[in-house]
């Protein structure tokens, strides 16, 4: 056989195996998501959600609190956000948000062991707004988690901080010589699943208010058409969302026309709501406690933490396959009218600043 033949096949042989390495090995699922013949196919390997299903297991919740008793605000000192509990609802509010973000450290995570009532632990400020913040998703944003919600344990799992939050890019530092900038992108991305596409797709579109569009759909340019930078910047973002969820392209866009929101899957829509709840819940309750946090907590240009799709989803469609934690602790639904406020309005016979009994009255 010929020398350079042999040598040729080889390296044939070789390429096949570094291309086929890449690929999902056999068996998969496929799971028709709409019309047959148009593409329309969610694709699924059973390694990854076997791996996946003990992640998402939810923990069993704490027995619900006995009705009624004294408003917690009346009891402790400096309840701010959850005023509108009794006391026993409180407790197991308390003792299920260690379970969910400190188990390790318990409640001196927050908390300073001398006086709980102090807020000398970032901490304490930290998770005060992140129960504001969870009230606001269940309240105002069902658009997006609709009636399931959410509660620490969707994005903590057991951790101090999600697994999954970003930082603004580190500013790239520029190449002697004349080798230019490589524009944020050109490497590969983890963000971007492995693709030379921009690596922080989400200071434009999950913190700032850029829009999400693709360069065009017409031949020639027109009014609608975006630079083929911002349809980069866009691909990173879908790429992301793929895999942040664990699905194909298909499950929120036509395969026919992906721009067509008329044939789009009602998935789109859910998405487009939790980017705008995204965006929201990072200016108005992370931007703003930014300077809460110590130095070694923030990122590389001194940001703090953000969310994106992967902060909840971690790997699937929904969050902990869509079981609702919320029905087991409807106290995080909502802010309700204050007990505190309402028990201090009632008649006290006790002496001046004792707790009053408000189930008695």
């Amino acid at each position: 056989m010929n020398r350079n033949f042999t040598m040729t096949l080889r390296l044939i042989l070789l390429s096949a195996a570094a291309l086929l390495a890449g690929c999902e090995r056999p068996p998969i699922e496929a799971v028709q998501h709409g019309y047959r013949g148009t593409a329309m196919v969610e694709i699924y390997n059973p390694r990854t959600l076997a791996t996946q299903a003990p992640l998402n297991q939810v923990p069993a919740a704490i027995a619900p609190a006995t009705p009624g008793g004294p408003a917690a605000a009346l009891v402790y000192q400096n309840v701010q956000v959850l005023n509108d509990l009794s006391v026993g609802e409180f407790s197991r509010i308390m003792a299920s948000m260690t379970a969910w973000v400190a188990p390790e450290q318990g409640c001196t995570y927050c908390h300073n062991p001398e006086n709980f009532a102090l807020d000398d632990k970032y901490t304490k400020v930290v998770a005060r707004k992140m129960l504001q913040m969870t009230r606001k998703i269940n309240a105002d944003y069902k658009t997006h988690v609709a009636e399931t919600g959410v509660t620490c344990y969707t994005c903590h799992r057991g951790n101090n901080i999600p697994a999954n939050v970003w930082f603004k890019a580190e500013p790239e530092k520029r190449s002697v010589g004349l080798v230019g900038g490589r524009a944020g992108q050109n490497t590969p991305s983890k963000v971007a699943n492995g693709s030379s596409l921009p690596e922080d797709p989400f200071t434009p579109f999950l913190l700032g208010s850029e829009e999400i569009r693709v360069n065009g759909t017409t031949a020639l340019p027109t009014g609608t058409h975006k630079s083929i930078k911002q349809t980069e910047w866009t691909f990173s973002l879908m790429t992301h969302m793929s895999t942040a969820l664990g699905v194909n392209c298909t499950y929120c866009h036509n395969t026919r026309s992906m721009s067509s929101w008329e044939t789009s899957p009602p998935q789109r829509v859910t998405a487009w709501y939790g980017i705008r709840m995204v965006r929201d819940l990072n200016n108005q309750y992370m931007e703003s406690i930014a300077k809460s946090f110590p130095p070694h907590r923030l990122g590389p240009t001194g940001d703090v933490a953000k969310a994106n799709c992967q902060t909840c989803h971690q790997g699937v469609f929904k969050p902990l396959y869509g079981v609702s934690m919320l029905k087991g602790y409807p106290e995080l639904a909502a802010q309700r009218p204050s007990l505190a406020a309402s028990a201090a309005a009632a008649p006290v016979a006790e002496a001046p600043g004792k707790p009053v009994d408000v189930a008695a009255k």
